[in-house]
């Protein structure tokens, strides 16, 4: 299975060691001194078998011993704080770089165009800011740092066992040629750690798929179907883990074979020279110390590629998103939009520029499915028109073109007299208040939802717009006031409650042009009145266009515009559309507003 960050028409760029250095640019003075500490402690840890080595040669001998045991003490307490130091610099760096990494990740995903998320599973893309940079945390500290570290020992042991005996150290090498194996099995690790990541990520969108719609899925009774389709995302999971850990299985044996191997050689071929007499025990010892002072960083490089490899799988599904074009990618720079006239001053007219144009407008999603083909219509600025016909007619898509959500295949729509590919998406919003057709509420209070759209508007002004949607009631309802909670999705909210917040959050914003998707669709009929009633309010001031199913509470608009199959069916007010459409008479008769 293909990763879906893989799937879009950017290339893929195959990531390496470089890739993660401007995420610890910030953290060079850490990184500085771990650096001056680990060679600190690779030298006091070299300095151990000499004074272990001084120390046997004057055993037996009238030279005191009390001096270099002190030396030698001081040298292994000075070593495991140097190194306790080094490790909480080497952690406080990883985790530097795994905020660093995350924060570009989030900013990244909220900016990527709507057709994106379109294409992918929500759950899979948390997985990327949760559990792959995760992954990344080990790469510092036991993967590129540790690098150093080990090589600076590696080098200085390696010279000082050649300088007390060449064949014992060409004899220790050899004997050690098995770690060779163990590298060649780490670099299989890359791309098993991505498989990993990637069932991790789907088993994470099959759970948040399923929590998403509890209430559904109880209500169905699908608990067991659902349960089954997580726990076979997770069965995948667990089966490229044990591949994963096959490879670790492998490594690890012939890494440890490999070590005691040396040693034992060298134990054999420098025992049988120290009975020759052709070697001191002294030096025995010390050439054994260095084997082990070797064999420890050898076995640290080996684990930190090892690690690295999987770092750099799990990086590798990070920088698929990373590399994903966001809207700004390719937005022009903002500029400056005409705003139309609006309310009572409006003059109509052939001269009069339209607060919204559809000029030829065709579109199609991603997968090829054509939605509108060559709509034309026009709203005048200060007009309510509104948007009706069956369902799949187009209407919600129409206000996504409005957005940019997407962009046309082909025509122009025009803002203000302004094609919006021609504006920057941001400085467009600026310009248009939108209430989507499932009227989302986030997680949090009452306070935090109408924040959303103007972070710095003071209590009186919120209750103000809560008074306008008739949501006065629901702030006096607790103590709590504005605080109050409203529950994953709004859940604590009625369907009514959840629609009117979602308005009051776009009145808030006091933009020239509002656009409604269903606004009354979960609305009783007092409430719906009471809607109705704010929207012919604020058609005094801006713009609205409305998509509506319920014919009654759009029959006194300026312009009706008829949608069927993708095309503009017909235009006019409720009595001209009663008249000389037969789909919007036939509406009309459904809904008992004719005869």
């Amino acid at each position: 299975m293909s990763d879906p960050a893989t799937t879009g028409a950017t290339p893929r760029r195959t990531v390496g060691i470089t890739t993660f250095l401007p995420y610890l640019r910030d953290q060079v003075p850490a990184i500085a001194a771990v650096a001056v500490l680990s060679v600190v402690a690779a030298g006091g840890t070299l300095a151990q078998p000499l004074l272990i080595q001084s120390v046997l040669d004057r055993v037996g001998t009238t030279e005191p011993l009390w001096g270099l045991v002190l030396l030698l003490v001081t040298a292994l307490a000075g070593v495991a704080v140097l190194n306790a130091v080094r490790g909480f610099l080497l952690r406080r760096t990883a985790e530097a770089m795994v905020l660093s990494i995350r924060r570009r990740l989030a900013g990244h995903l909220l900016r990527l165009p709507v057709a994106e998320y379109d294409q992918r599973r929500t759950g899979d893309l948390l997985s990327r800011v949760g559990a792959d940079s995760n992954q990344l945390r080990m790469v510092v500290t036991s993967g590129l740092l540790e690098v150093g570290t080990a090589g600076v020992i590696i080098v200085g042991a390696a010279t000082m066992m050649l300088l007390i005996d060449a064949a014992m150290f060409a004899l220790a090498v050899v004997a050690m040629g098995g770690l060779a194996g163990a590298i060649l099995v780490a670099r299989k690790l890359r791309s098993a750690s991505a498989e990993v990541q990637a069932r991790v990520g789907e088993m994470t969108a099959a759970v948040e798929r399923a929590i998403s719609a509890v209430r559904t899925i109880r209500a169905a009774r699908a608990e067991e179907r659902e349960t089954a389709t997580v726990i076979d995302s997770a069965t995948r999971a667990y089966h490229a883990g044990v591949r994963m850990a096959r490879l670790h299985a492998v490594i690890s044996p012939l890494d440890i074979a490999a070590v005691q191997i040396g040693l034992m050689a060298v134990l054999g071929f420098g025992g049988a020279r120290v009975a020759a007499g052709q070697m001191s025990l002294g030096d025995l010892v010390a050439f054994v110390l260095f084997l082990f002072l070797m064999m420890v960083p050898i076995g640290q490089l080996v684990s930190a590629y090892t690690r690295l490899q999987s770092g750099l799988g799990a990086m590798q599904r990070i920088q698929d998103v990373l590399d994903l074009p966001t809207e700004a990618t390719t937005d022009p720079p903002a500029g400056p939009l005409p705003t139309a006239v609006s309310g009572p001053t409006a003059v109509p007219g052939p001269t009069a520029v339209p607060a919204v144009e559809f000029d030829r407008v065709s579109f199609a999603y991603p997968t090829g499915e054509q939605v509108l083909h060559e709509v034309s219509f026009t709203v005048p600025a200060g007009s309510r028109t509104a948007l009706v016909g069956p369902s799949g007619a187009g209407k919600s898509t129409v206000l996504a073109l409005v957005e940019r959500f997407y962009d046309p295949t082909s025509g122009v729509v025009r803002v203000n007299g302004v094609d919006v590919r021609g504006q920057s998406r941001s400085h467009l919003r600026a310009h248009l208040g939108y209430v989507e057709q499932e009227a989302p509420v986030l997680a949090g209070t009452i306070r935090d939802n109408l924040l959303l759209t103007i972070p710095d508007a003071d209590e009186a002004t919120l209750r103000e717009v809560l008074a306008a949607v008739r949501l006065d009631s629901l702030v006096n309802r607790t103590a709590a006031g504005l605080d109050a909670q409203v529950g994953e999705g709004g859940v604590l909210l009625s369907g009514g409650e959840r629609q009117r917040l979602a308005i009051a959050r776009a009145l808030l914003a006091g933009a020239p042009i509002l656009l409604l998707d269903e606004p009354t669709s979960n609305l009783d009929a007092r409430s719906e009145h009471a809607l109705r009633q704010v929207v012919d309010a604020v058609s005094q001031q801006c713009t609205v266009i409305v998509v509506a199913h319920r014919l009654a509470t759009v029959a006194d608009a300026d312009q009706i515009v008829v949608l069927d199959r993708g095309r503009v069916n017909a235009c006019g007010t409720h009595a001209e559309l009663t008249a000389a459409d037969p789909l919007y008479r036939e509406f009309a008769a459904h809904q008992l507003l004719v005869s």
